[in-house]
C-alpha cells in the first residue's frame, strides 16, 4: 500500500461535461455490476475513478476510486464464478416472480442457496442476540453478511413493503455497499458494518426505544448503520491531512471520513434509484438525516455528543415524542454501535481489537516507509494491542456506555458493561503475562523487549480512526 496522496486530484466542485453525462452507464460501476446491465469493469480497466452527479445543478457528488489507496493496484477482478451464480439464483427467481413488492410473509426470498440457506437461516433467528458471531455469519453467507443481514432486517421490519422499495434496485444497492468497503482492510470493511448494522438492531429493540422510533427512524437508522464507514480508506483523518489527500481540502480537514462515508452512500443511493419513486423533498430529506447519523461516528466530536447527552439525561429532558429527540437518540444509539467491540463477549471482542489494531500499525508502518510522522497509537514498536483497548475503553468506551445505561436500564446494557469490565481485566493480565515475560527476558544474555506500549492512551479519542 502506497500513500494516498499519489492518486490524482480530480475536480468535485466543476460542472460534469455534457459528454460524461450523456454516458450514464459509465458514470458508475462496481466489481459485479456487470450483473445488472453496468458496464463490465475490464472494459473500464483505464479509468482511475467514476464520476455520480446531482442532475439538478449538474455538479460532481462523488468519486469511486477504482485504485483506492494503492498506487498501480490492478481494477477489481472479475466477480468469481460461485457468487456469480449466488446473485443470479436471486435474478432468476426475481424475474421469474410476478411480484417485485411483496409481502414478507407471503414471499420467502430465497437471499442465500440452498447448502448455506439452513445454517444462515438458523442465525438470522437470533439476530436480536447480543452473543451473535458475525465472523461466522460472513462464513455462513460466502462473505456477503452485510447484504444478507441488512436484507433480512428491513424484510423483517416490513420496510420493503412499507416504503415499496423495488427489490431488485434494494439488492442493488446492498450488493455496492457492500463492495465499497474494502476488504483489505483488517477492521474498517464490510463485516464491521455487518457488525455495527446487527448491534444498531439490538438498541432498536431496546424497550426505551421500540416503542418510539417510527418506521422511517428504523429504515434510516439501519441504513446508517449499514454505509457508516462506506470505502473506508483503511487510515485515519490526520493521515489524510498530512498527506494533502483531495479528500482533505474538499471536506476542509472537518470530519473528512465520515462525510465521505455520507456522501459515497447519498451518491449510492441516486445511482441506484432506490428512493427514486418517492417524492424529491422525502428523498432529500432522507439524505440529509442520513448524514447527520453518520457525521455523528466522528470520534473526534465524541465529547462534544456525550455531553449533551449526559445533559439531557440529568434535566430529564429527553422526549422520544420529538422528532428531534428521537433523531438525536438514534445518533447515541449508532455511537454505541460503531464502538461497540469492547463490549461483545471475549472471543468476539479480542478478534475486533487484534484487527483494528492491525489497521493501526499498517498506517505506521506507511509513514515510517515514508519518512512521515508516526500516527499515535500506530507504532507497533511502541504499542500493544492491550495498552490501546484498555485505553480505549477508558477514555472513550466506559463514558459513552455508562450513559447509555443511564438512558436505557436494561439487561443488554448491563450485559455489555459486565462484558466491558470483563475484557478489561482480561488484556490487563495479558499485559501482565507479556511484561513478566520480557522481564525474564531481559535477565537473560542478548533478550530483548518489544511492545512496551509508551504512547498515552488519551491521544486515541482524537483521530485515532476507530471510528
Amino acid at each position: 500500500m502506497e500513500v494516498c496522496y499519489q492518486l490524482p486530484v480530480l475536480p468535485l466542485d466543476r460542472p460534469v461535461p455534457k459528454h460524461v453525462l450523456s454516458r450514464r452507464g459509465a458514470i458508475s460501476f462496481s466489481s459485479s455490476s456487470s450483473l445488472f446491465g453496468a458496464p463490465d469493469p475490464r472494459q473500464l480497466s483505464q479509468r482511475r475513478g467514476a464520476i455520480s452527479y446531482d442532475s439538478s445543478d449538474q455538479t460532481a457528488l462523488y468519486i469511486r476510486m477504482l485504485a483506492r489507496l494503492s498506487c498501480g493496484s490492478t481494477p477489481p477482478s472479475s466477480t468469481p464464478e460461485r457468487r456469480v451464480r449466488r446473485l443470479l439464483s436471486l435474478q432468476r427467481y426475481l424475474h421469474s416472480s410476478r411480484l417485485l413488492r411483496g409481502s414478507p410473509q407471503q414471499i420467502p426470498l430465497p437471499i442465500l442457496d440452498e447448502d448455506y440457506t439452513g445454517q444462515a437461516r438458523c442465525m438470522l433467528e437470533k439476530v436480536g442476540n447480543w452473543n451473535f458471531d458475525i465472523f461466522l455469519f460472513d462464513r455462513l453467507t460466502n462473505g456477503n453478511s452485510l447484504i444478507t443481514l441488512t436484507f433480512h432486517l428491513l424484510n423483517q421490519y416490513g420496510l420493503v413493503e412499507l416504503f415499496q422499495l423495488d427489490i431488485v434496485k434494494l439488492w442493488r444497492f446492498l450488493v455496492i455497499v457492500q463492495e465499497d468497503y474494502h476488504s483489505d482492510n483488517p477492521y474498517h470493511n464490510a463485516v464491521h458494518a455487518a457488525d455495527v448494522t446487527q448491534a444498531m438492531y439490538c438498541y432498536m429493540r431496546e424497550p426505551m426505544l421500540a416503542k418510539s422510533l417510527t418506521s422511517y427512524d428504523i429504515l434510516l437508522g439501519l441504513l446508517a448503520a449499514a454505509t457508516h464507514d462506506l470505502d473506508h480508506p483503511g487510515v485515519n483523518q490526520p493521515f489524510l491531512i498530512k498527506t494533502d489527500h483531495y479528500l482533505a481540502s474538499l471536506y476542509k480537514n472537518t470530519s473528512v471520513l465520515e462525510n465521505h462515508h455520507w456522501k459515497s452512500a447519498v451518491g449510492l443511493l441516486r445511482e441506484t434509484g432506490l428512493f427514486s419513486h418517492l417524492p424529491a423533498e422525502d428523498s432529500l430529506s432522507m439524505e440529509r438525516d442520513l448524514g447527520s447519523l453518520i457525521l455523528a461516528t466522528d470520534i473526534s466530536r465524541q465529547n462534544d455528543y456525550l455531553s449533551r447527552f449526559r445533559l439531557r439525561l440529568d434535566q430529564g429532558s429527553l422526549c422520544l415524542s420529538n422528532a428531534s429527540h428521537r433523531h438525536f437518540v438514534l445518533q447515541m444509539a449508532l455511537k454505541c454501535a460503531d464502538i461497540c467491540n469492547p463490549c461483545r463477549p471475549w472471543e468476539l471482542s479480542k478478534q475486533w481489537s487484534e484487527k483494528v489494531t492491525n489497521e493501526f500499525f499498517q498506517q505506521g508502518d506507511i509513514e515510517k516507509k515514508h519518512k512521515l510522522e508516526v500516527s499515535p497509537l500506530c507504532d507497533r514498536d511502541m504499542n500493544t494491542v492491550g495498552n490501546i483497548q484498555i485505553g480505549f475503553m477508558t477514555y472513550v468506551a466506559e463514558p459513552l456506555f455508562a450513559e447509555w445505561a443511564r438512558f436505557s436500564d436494561t439487561r443488554l446494557s448491563q450485559t455489555m458493561l459486565g462484558h466491558m469490565g470483563l475484557n478489561k481485566a482480561s488484556w490487563g493480565a495479558l499485559q501482565q503475562q507479556e511484561q513478566s515475560s520480557a522481564t525474564g527476558d531481559e535477565a537473560e544474555p542478548g533478550g530483548t523487549v518489544t511492545g512496551g506500549g509508551s504512547s498515552s492512551s488519551k491521544d486515541i479519542p482524537q483521530g485515532s480512526g476507530v471510528s
